[in-house]
């Protein structure tokens, strides 16, 4: 593997521990609570990361990934706790979920990530230049949970 690609998968693996160690002081019932001004709570939040990333990993390469269809359905965009429904996985699930996706793409796509692919509408066509586009995408929806920390 390059060493721009290690660096790469360290920050991917770096930033998703600084997103689970924000959420180590939250509790099931905070993480459902949305607060004045915010369309979405925090279990939202970790499960629209979880779905993302994947998301353009599958869009560009078009290799299904084990993500269920109804992860789209409760935290696909446009949608909110009220898509929620029982079987819709817990904050503890989502953590553990987003623990271990860093390690599943690094497995599946680290040998790959120089793959060229069509292009998507944003003009990504390498794994790499996904997964800098996700973990952008991860810092966002990172501050956005610190908001709804602060107002909790």
């Amino acid at each position: 593997m390059k060493h721009r690609h290690e660096i790469l998968f360290n920050q991917l693996e770096s930033y998703r521990s600084e997103l689970l160690g924000v959420l180590i002081d939250v509790t099931e019932e905070q993480a459902e609570m949305i607060p004045i001004g915010f369309r979405n709570n925090i279990r939202w939040n970790m499960g629209h990361i979880y779905l993302d990333q994947f998301l353009w990993i599958e869009a560009l390469t078009k290799e299904k990934e084990n993500v269920p269809k109804t992860f789209h359905d409760w935290f696909g965009f446009g949608t909110s706790p009220s898509n929620f429904s029982d079987e819709t996985p817990s904050f503890e699930r989502l953590k553990g979920l987003l623990n271990n996706q860093p390690k599943i793409i690094k497995e599946r796509f680290g040998e790959r990530l120089e793959e060229e692919f069509h292009p998507t509408e944003m003009g990504m066509n390498t794994i790499e230049q996904v997964l800098i586009r996700t973990i952008f995408h991860e810092g966002m929806h990172l501050q956005t949970i610190l908001d709804i920390k602060k107002l909790l």
